[in-house]
């Protein structure tokens, strides 16, 4: 987790170490997920990020939702927004780690991801309010996705060492809105 400059980073690093620390183990690299959808009418970006302005919908901004607690909320900098960004960029993409990853090669699932974006849940960003036993953030709504959109997100891991704090929320909240799997 390069990404968002050198308070993002010591936020991280101050995060990971009070989290291994509480979990007896080793600290990881964190990793944030977005995701780039190629589909005929043109490419498109999907992630989670803090409000930069009031120019939202250049960025194809869908939803926002509250940072920290919904009462902070209230005010700019702390609130997230979903951006379904048309021909967008991943400003931080130069720092990946062992991607991009291909995740599906099937247009309908392509398609399924874009019109799903707006109705992703927006709860308190960095809080577990769905009781998942993991906070919600940007590794949620891309695991979100992808599992509403029939992709197996439990396949996809980080790279080696490292972590996606979130990616298990958005997948337990994905199958519980979905119900029961059919039995084989």
């Amino acid at each position: 987790m390069g990404a968002g400059g050198y308070l993002v980073r010591l936020n991280g690093k101050v995060y990971e170490a009070i989290a291994a620390f509480i979990a007896h183990r080793q600290r990881c690299n964190l990793y944030h997920s977005a995701l780039e959808v190629g589909v005929p009418d043109g490419r498109f970006v999907i992630e989670s990020a803090p409000i930069r302005d009031e120019r939202g919908r250049e960025r194809g901004v869908v939803a926002e939702g509250p940072v920290g607690t919904r009462w902070a909320g209230r005010f700019q900098l702390f609130r997230y927004e979903i951006r379904r960004w048309r021909g967008g960029s991943i400003p931080d993409a130069n720092e990946a780690v062992s991607s991009p990853v291909r995740v599906a090669n099937d247009l309908a699932r392509a398609q399924r991801v874009l019109e799903l974006v707006p109705s992703v849940p927006t709860p308190v960003w960095g809080r577990d309010e769905f009781h998942t036993g993991d906070m919600w953030n940007s590794n949620s709504l891309i695991s979100w996705l992808l599992v509403r959109a029939g992709v197996e997100a439990e396949q996809i891991e980080p790279p080696s060492g490292g972590r996606a704090p979130g990616w298990d929320a958005g997948i337990v909240v994905a199958r519980r809105e979905m119900g029961p799997r059919p039995s084989r």
